[in-house]
């Protein structure tokens, strides 16, 4: 064996080491570099949730999961119709229940969180469809038995009724949208505890713009129910008022 020839092997492994080395902290880079991205889209352009109750039929069913965009209304504003996501203003919900899984569990979950793949904090949230803006009139039953907005009876082709039901709430109401506020129903209107069944409470059943995290935009999950989500432009078109 000659001299350069046992010089030769060492420098090759040592190139081979090299490699590795390059190799993992290409990955490692590309790794922190995909963590941070999705912790900044999660925090501040969409997120995903999941559907814990059936407030929503059947827009949505129970366990879906849905992307909200959270440029709405941080950057652009909401419009009646939409599906959106709040936090609890305050009695809406029990109190969480305490965590369960060991410790590795709650620690996964923890990074799909950070990320914005898991959706453990769904139960601290509602989802209910926008119905009144800020200083809009909204009012409940007509003859008809129809909501009313500014005036204007709305036909909702998105409310699931009991068969043989009519009226489309089976409260009456008439309120006023507070500045900064926006009063939200569930579709499924005989089995929803929305801004109907909170008037009694301090914030009288509305929900300030503060609270809503984002606009729900598609069902993401099953892939059966795969759809984008309606506003139904159609349904409030004519209620704007004329003082804004």
């Amino acid at each position: 064996m000659t001299d350069s020839t046992a010089t030769a092997r060492p420098r090759r492994a040592a190139r081979r080491t090299s490699s590795w080395k390059t190799l993992l902290r290409d990955v490692v880079v590309i790794f922190v570099v995909a963590v941070l991205v999705s912790f900044l889209i999660k925090t501040f352009v969409a997120r995903s949730f999941y559907i814990p109750s059936g407030s929503m039929e059947n827009t949505l069913q129970i366990n879906d999961r849905i992307i909200v965009n959270e440029l709405q209304p941080k950057v652009f504003g909401l419009q009646r119709g939409d599906v959106v996501v709040f936090k609890d203003p305050g009695g809406w919900l029990p109190p969480a229940p305490p965590e369960t899984g060991n410790a590795f569990q709650q620690g996964v979950g923890a990074v799909l969180d950070f990320v914005g793949l898991g959706a453990s904090d769904s139960d601290q949230h509602l989802v209910k469809r926008l119905i009144g803006l800020p200083g809009d009139h909204i009012s409940c039953c007509n003859a008809l038995g129809q909501l009313s907005v500014n005036g204007v009876p709305l036909k909702e082709p998105y409310v699931l009724l009991p068969a043989g039901v009519q009226a489309v709430s089976e409260k009456s109401f008439d309120v006023t949208v507070p500045a900064g506020s926006v009063w939200v129903m569930g579709d499924n209107r005989y089995n929803s505890a929305d801004s109907r069944y909170h008037m009694d409470d301090p914030g009288k059943g509305f929900v300030p713009l503060s609270d809503v995290v984002g606009k729900a935009f598609v069902i993401s999950w099953p892939v059966s129910h795969w759809s984008w989500l309606d506003d139904y432009p159609d349904v409030f078109r004519g209620v704007e008022r004329d003082d804004k």
